[in-house]
């Protein structure tokens, strides 16, 4: 396992002990994931993975931001959830061995950790830990998706920048978040899929609101039960 740590970023092997699935893997099981881990670093703009490609990795952003996504034939498209630093995702496809339903792209300059497909399922096979570290994330990750659904439905533009910011400090599926991010108007219009003009109004609106403050190059979330909740 080779780490190459840019600046104050954790290493590869930081970001994978400080996981939540990490830190009750027993000596044994660590030994299987240092030789089956490396490290990819995506330039922003590039696809950290493709829609329609086989799933060999399962995969974690050590540093950076990513959104996943999918473009339609319509030109239109529809972005599921922004991944900050600490998030783990493709755990559903690994098992099933479908190709990947999405693309995830770079919105910065990542560091994306890659954990092989042998050594995934060799965890499955002798991790308890593992196993329940998995259930929580799939069931979490099906209340997300719930929530987008809801989003998209029945809320205004407001609300769904609200929940679309509420969404990155999730503290199940992407762990270690404090109260700030440093992420561009910007990105949460690409990840909220509106402009970066509506995006200012819609953060004016709600630190107005006293849910959170807006500072140079990011947020601090002061109310993140109220973002949740915003609109609904």
């Amino acid at each position: 396992m080779a780490d190459n740590p840019d600046n104050n970023s954790p290493s590869l092997a930081e970001a994978l002990r400080s996981s939540r699935w990490g830190e009750n893997l027993t000596a044994e099981e660590w030994a299987h994931v240092d030789k089956g881990v490396f490290e990819r670093q995506v330039a922003a703009g590039g696809f950290v993975c493709r829609k329609g490609e086989p799933v060999e990795c399962w995969l974690g952003v050590i540093d950076g931001l990513a959104k996943m996504s999918s473009d339609w034939v319509t030109g239109k498209t529809a972005t599921y959830t922004g991944l900050p630093p600490g998030a783990w995702f493709g755990e559903g496809s690994i098992p099933k061995s479908e190709a990947r339903r999405y693309d995830v792209i770079a919105l910065r300059d990542s560091r994306i950790a890659c954990l092989r497909r042998e050594t995934f399922h060799w965890l499955l096979d002798h991790s308890i830990s593992f196993n329940r570290y998995l259930l929580v994330q799939l069931n979490e990750r099906l209340g997300q998706f719930i929530g987008l659904l809801e989003s998209e439905r029945l809320l205004d533009t407001d609300a769904r920048v609200a929940r679309c910011i509420a969404g990155l400090f999730n503290p199940i599926l992407y762990p270690g978040l404090g109260p700030q991010l440093a992420i561009s108007q910007e990105e949460i219009g690409y990840l909220a899929g509106v402009s970066r003009q509506r995006v200012n109004r819609s953060l004016k609106a709600l630190e107005d609101a006293g849910f959170l403050t807006v500072e140079y190059g990011g947020i601090t979330v002061i109310d993140l039960d109220g973002l949740r909740r915003f609109g609904g």
